[in-house]
């Protein structure tokens, strides 16, 4: 939200400087974005007078300037229509950035004439969007001075971001409320103008959706004038980003931007019959302001007559009953909306707008009468017309809201200690009425709902830079680790995977309906979405990595290696997992290799056999299990376990089908890793065995077996390791050739002696225990 130091002071009675409100604003919670000030962008800019006008010799649309800003004549081309000797305008110099068109002025020759500076513009100088001519000033402005000085632009802009629960500080008012509550000053009372009327409201108001619109106050104004808005308001509109139109609309602007207060004008002769808060028809539509035709629901809310719809109820007014330069007769519209209709309407329409986002957080309920009341004096001492008396639909949702108040639960929950007499000082300065330990909660503060909520508000006005820092207390002796397993675990994957050069991806947890149904839908859907296609807690981390791929790859990326630690979201509960994705090309093409390499499902493999080593699986005893499911390719995806009901992760390449739906890049291998399958460790072992290694050398022996084409080389190589497990102490298998005799694997097998060498006997009968496990596989010793 955008506002400027003057228009801050018109609540607040303050001597600070605007560098002492920004600093007070963040301390108590009101994070204050940005500070500028316009006045320091147009410092190059002076008052100048046209001293002659002549038509350029070489263009017809162009004049040639003399101008005097203080230091003498100086010739300057234009080509404003309106300029004209005699007048007085803004001159830019050499030198100068016009902010407006991105550019910094030089001497130039136009045409064949040299030109030294340029008169400007209003949109040249971002102060509207007139570009029509050159800014024409009254006779008395002083040559020479600045413009912004002279304008009254040396005014200070804050961007302040507004927290949802805030919503009292969605207009200036509730900001200054705030900081007079932290000592910056003293909130300056609120002017309600009394306004009885003159006649009686000739238009009906009704409700009949009174779930979604409890409470319709209107009144007409008949006999104005629609002109322009005065300049000390054009000011302040500008300032906080708004566009100035006409009075009219600037009226409303200004009351929302200012009290937090939402409001509409119709153009009365546009309205027929009765005007109604009701439900939308099934297929109604509505033309909206911005001139987009959006189609409602009949769970919407809209203000209607006997045409239609012709507003978005809360969210925006329609074109069709817009007020223009020709309005004479206006019905004014001062309503409460519920938060949460106007949250689902917003957020199906697409659509939104400053009064969404002040009644989605919920409006002060008990403000219509006041007001409205302020929204017609402006009208009437603006535009001037007669008002009507005020008709009054609905009763807005303002019941009292009491909450208890104990001054000791300050130093409980917020570890500060703050008299409780100031304790009462802050609260009241907040709008609470505090007595007989209760705190009474102002009608617009809705956030407020527990005595927690009140130690915040004293909290965060005093300051949390208050709160004295406590050390811990810590038992004696060595520090004991504080992390636990599980964090333990994904600290050592996340380390080892990006030292094997895998990159980190951090994704949403939410996907779409699609891609959840690709991997057996999801348990959990979110009941306010971001978006449609963040609706659905992902079951698996694959769809968001393969979307970073993707992304990577359509922007030039040759070799892709993503892997991401989250967590999956399943009926029985959050589990974490690590999933990795690989795509593009494994190692580059070179002159020793040839063409460049693609990754292959035994690369994702080895990848998660080296992480689920550093997150402490047995990786030694893990058993391969040929096609890991549904979601991968059925001949190149395996499963890594404990036996068939304990399954440490997955990986492969992903089912055409799957990859096709995802978009993922050609030749994608992935893999996912399981933590919470991975066994816990049977003993605590504080620090490692010393290394003893082997008095004797150990021996390997080479076997070459024809076995059966469907046998897994991991089966083999477990069997083997199994026929003496005293004297085998490693198994690898090195070879794999398909001729004629069938399919061959060679595995190469380390046996290990342990007190004295081994003989050619023993070592024989060995070998006769690895083919005898070999032949119980259908293995029979290559000839």
């Amino acid at each position: 939200m955008k506002f400027s130091l003057s228009w801050l002071k018109a609540h607040l009675d303050t001597d600070a400087d605007a560098a002492t409100v920004a600093e007070t604003l963040t301390r108590i919670g009101l994070e204050v974005e940005e500070l500028t000030n316009p006045a320091e962008a147009l410092a190059p800019f002076r008052i100048a007078k046209v001293l002659t006008a002549t038509r350029h010799p070489q263009a017809d649309k162009l004049q040639v300037l003399s101008v005097d800003a203080g230091d003498g004549p100086m010739q300057v081309v234009c080509g404003a229509p309106n300029a004209h000797a005699g007048m007085l305008g803004v001159f830019g110099g050499v030198g100068a950035y016009v902010p407006g068109s991105a550019m910094t002025l030089k001497q130039a020759t136009i045409r064949g004439v040299e030109s030294n500076g340029m008169m400007c513009s209003s949109r040249e100088l971002e102060l509207g969007d007139d570009h029509d001519g050159i800014i024409e000033l009254p006779a008395d402005a002083p040559v020479g001075a600045r413009y912004a000085d002279y304008a009254g632009l040396d005014d200070a802009v804050f961007d302040v971001a507004i927290t949802p629960n805030r919503q009292d500080c969605m207009g200036v008012r509730g900001i200054a409320r705030d900081l007079a509550a932290a000592g910056l000053g003293t909130l300056r009372p609120l002017d309600v103008p009394t306004i009885k009327g003159s006649f009686d409201n000739p238009v009906e108001i009704r409700i009949e959706d009174a779930e979604g619109c409890p409470a319709f106050y209107g009144r007409t104004v008949r006999g104005l004038t629609n002109g322009p808005s005065p300049a000390w308001m054009q000011r302040r509109l500008k300032a906080a980003g708004q566009r100035v139109i006409s009075a009219l609309v600037d009226i409303t602007n200004y009351v929302m931007l200012d009290l937090g207060r939402p409001s509409h004008a119709y153009d009365l002769a546009t309205l027929k019959g009765a005007v109604v808060a009701r439900k939308a028809k099934d297929g109604e539509t509505v033309v909206a302001l911005n001139e987009k035709e959006y189609a409602l629901t009949p769970k919407m809310t809209v203000i209607a007559d006997d045409h239609g719809g012709h507003d978005i109820g809360g969210i925006m007014g329609g074109e069709h009953s817009g007020v223009g330069e020709g309005t004479t007769d206006v019905l004014l519209e001062v309503a409460y909306f519920t938060p949460e209709g106007i949250a689902r309407t917003g957020q199906a329409l697409g659509l939104t707008s400053d009064a969404r986002s002040r009644f989605e957080r919920g409006v002060d309920p008990a403000f219509l009468d006041d007001g409205l009341a302020l929204l017609t004096g402006l009208i009437l001492d603006i535009c001037g017309g007669e008002a009507s008396r005020v008709t009054r639909a609905g009763q807005p949702p303002a019941e009292q809201k009491s909450v208890a108040f104990d001054p000791a639960r300050t130093l409980a929950l917020g570890g500060i200690d703050v008299p409780a007499e100031r304790q009462v000082a802050i609260l009241t300065a907040l709008g609470f009425r505090v007595g007989g330990g209760e705190a009474l909660v102002p009608s617009w503060r809705r956030d407020v709902d527990g005595p927690a909520d009140l130690v915040e508000e004293v909290a965060r006005i005093t300051g949390y830079d208050a709160i004295p820092s406590t050390v811990l207390p810590r038992a004696d002796g060595v520090a004991r680790p504080t992390a636990t397993r599980a964090q333990t675990i994904e600290r050592k994957v996340r380390r080892a995977a990006a030292a094997r050069g895998l990159d980190e991806a951090i994704n949403w947890s939410f996907i779409g309906a699609a891609e959840a149904a690709l991997f057996g839908d999801a348990p959990h859907v979110v009941a306010n979405p971001i978006s449609e296609e963040l609706k659905y807690m992902r079951p698996s981390l694959l769809p968001g990595l393969a979307a970073a791929a993707r992304r990577n790859v359509d922007r030039g990326a040759t070799s892709v290696r993503l892997f991401e630690i989250g967590r999956r979201y399943l009926a029985d509960g959050e589990r974490p997992t690590a999933a990795l994705l690989m795509a593009g090309d494994k190692a580059p093409r070179h002159w020793q290799s040839g063409k460049a390499a693609a990754f292959d499902a035994f690369d994702a493999k080895a990848e998660v056999l080296a992480l689920l080593d550093a997150a402490g699986a047995p990786v030694a005893n893990l058993q391969l299990v040929m096609n890991a499911g549904e979601t991968w390719h059925p001949g190149r995806s395996a499963t890594l376990g404990l036996g068939p009901k304990i399954v440490l992760a997955a990986f492969g390449e992903l089912h055409p089908r799957v990859a096709k739906a995802l978009d993922a890049p050609a030749g994608t291998v992935a893999a996912e890793i399981y933590f919470d399958a991975i066994p816990a460790p049977r003993g605590v072992e504080r620090a490692r065995a010393a290394f003893a290694p082997p008095a004797l050398q150990s021996v390997t022996r080479d076997f070459a077996f024809i076995v059966p084409a469907d046998l897994a080389s991991d089966t083999l190589v477990r069997a083997i390791r199994g026929a003496d497990k005293a004297a085998i102490s490693g198994v690898r298998l090195f070879d794999r050739y398909a001729g004629e005799q069938g399919l061959s694997l060679a595995v190469e097998v380390t046996l290990q002696p342990g007190e004295k060498s081994f003989t050619e006997a023993e070592i024989g009968a060995i070998s006769a225990k690895v083919v005898a496990a070999a032949a119980k596989l259908g293995s029979v010793l290559r000839g």
